[in-house]
Formats: C-alpha cells, sequence, structure tokens
C-alpha cells in the first residue's frame, strides 16, 4: 500500500475529531447567554415587591401642622385642625395619652427629647414649651397641647399688652411658681403668687377680671391652663 494509502485513514479519523470538537464549542455560548438573559427579570421582579407603597409613606406624615392661634384679645386660644400621633423616634420617645378619637391629649417629655421633634411627631404647632409656660422643656414634664377655648390663657413671655421696659424675667419666675404650685395642687399658693405678684404686671382689667375668676374659682384644671 503507497504512503497516500496509509495516511487516508488517519486523516478520516481526525477530521471527524475536529468536526466533534466544533460542534461542542459551539454549543456552549447559547447556554451562556440564555443565563444572562434571565437574570435581570428576576431581580426587577424582587425590587418591586420591596418598594413601600403611597399609602405607607403618606402614613408617616403630616398633613397639615395643627395650630393654636386667638381670635380676639389674645387670651382664649384654641387648637385648629388635627394633632396625630405619628410614632417614637430619635429625640422624641415619650410617651402619648389620646382621647376617645385617639387624639393625642398630653405628652410626657422623656430625657434627650428635642421640643421641634415633639412637635413633629405630633403634628403641633406652635412650639410646646412656651404653651405650657416653660422656656424649654425637660424631663418627667407633662405637655398639655390643647387649650380649653373657654378658660383664659397667659403668655410666658410676657402679657399681650406689655409696656416697653417690662421686667420680663420676674413675671417669667412668677408664671413658673404658680405653675409648680398648680402641679402640688397647693391653691392657696397659687391665689397668693397670682395676687402680691403677677397680678400688678397686667394693665388690661378684662385680663385681670377672667384670670381673677379662675383664681377665685381653685379649680387645678382652669388653673393649668393658666400657669402650668
Amino acid at each position: 500500500m503507497s504512503g497516500t494509502h496509509k495516511l487516508a485513514p488517519v486523516l478520516a479519523a481526525l477530521a471527524l475529531t475536529a468536526a466533534a470538537l466544533a460542534g461542542c464549542t459551539a454549543a456552549a455560548p447559547a447556554a451562556v447567554q440564555t443565563s444572562k438573559a434571565s437574570a435581570p427579570t428576576v431581580d426587577t421582579e424582587r425590587l418591586t415587591v420591596a418598594a413601600p407603597t403611597p399609602q405607607s409613606t403618606e402614613s408617616k406624615t403630616c398633613s397639615g401642622m395643627s395650630e393654636v392661634y386667638s381670635d380676639g384679645g389674645g387670651l382664649y386660644w384654641e387648637r385648629r385642625g388635627t394633632l396625630r400621633d405619628l410614632g417614637a423616634r430619635d429625640f422624641a420617645r415619650g410617651e402619648v395619652a389620646v382621647d376617645a378619637n385617639g387624639t393625642p391629649v398630653t405628652y410626657t417629655v422623656e430625657p434627650g427629647d428635642v421640643e421641634a421633634v415633639v412637635a413633629e411627631r405630633l403634628c403641633a404647632y406652635p412650639t410646646l414649651g412656651s404653651m405650657n409656660h416653660r422656656r424649654d422643656i425637660h424631663p418627667g414634664q407633662v405637655l398639655w397641647l390643647t387649650p380649653d377655648p373657654d378658660i383664659p390663657w397667659v403668655p410666658y413671655y410676657s402679657p399681650d399688652d406689655a409696656p416697653a421696659g417690662f421686667p420680663q424675667i420676674p413675671y417669667q419666675q412668677a408664671i413658673e411658681s404658680a405653675g409648680a404650685a398648680v402641679d402640688a395642687g397647693d391653691v392657696d399658693t397659687v391665689r397668693a403668687i397670682w395676687n402680691d405678684t403677677l397680678k400688678g404686671m397686667f394693665t388690661n382689667q378684662g385680663t385681670i377680671d377672667a384670670v381673677q375668676k379662675v383664681v377665685d374659682s381653685g379649680d387645678l384644671d382652669a388653673l393649668r391652663q393658666l400657669f402650668s
């Protein structure tokens, strides 16, 4: 047999082997491509399910801040708008007492609380410290949130009609002392502070008469709105 005839079977075997290898390498890219195309579909579905809905976002925000103001004279105040408790958070972790409708009525201050954050939690305006006859809030203080519009309320910093040069610090100290006496249930001390100190700091006779009526009544809830 010639050399050419002897090589023919070998060449045929090599050709078959090359053809088989070519078939294997052609199939591999197709499998990889299929795997890559399916991955984004799974990830997208997972992210869509985890995203917050508009309803859950709305439940954590105030639709508007509830405001306290007076229709006339600055003596009788009321809250307009609904208070809401949006839940404890950093710098506003105190306890909230609510009425039968779930509306916040009082807030007990915790250590580390910040007045502005407490107001934000409760959708409340204005500042809660001055509303409660304090320059600032302090742990253990029970903040009163909604005034009774039928009971007078006196401002913490000075009477509404205070003239220039009004002795603001003695006035504030007297207000705070009267508030402490109210919290202790000491009506006699409240009356003494009003009659001997605070009364002479007011010039509007209508205000004096309204406050005097509450002081004479000895009603602690009404006195709390006045001074505490």
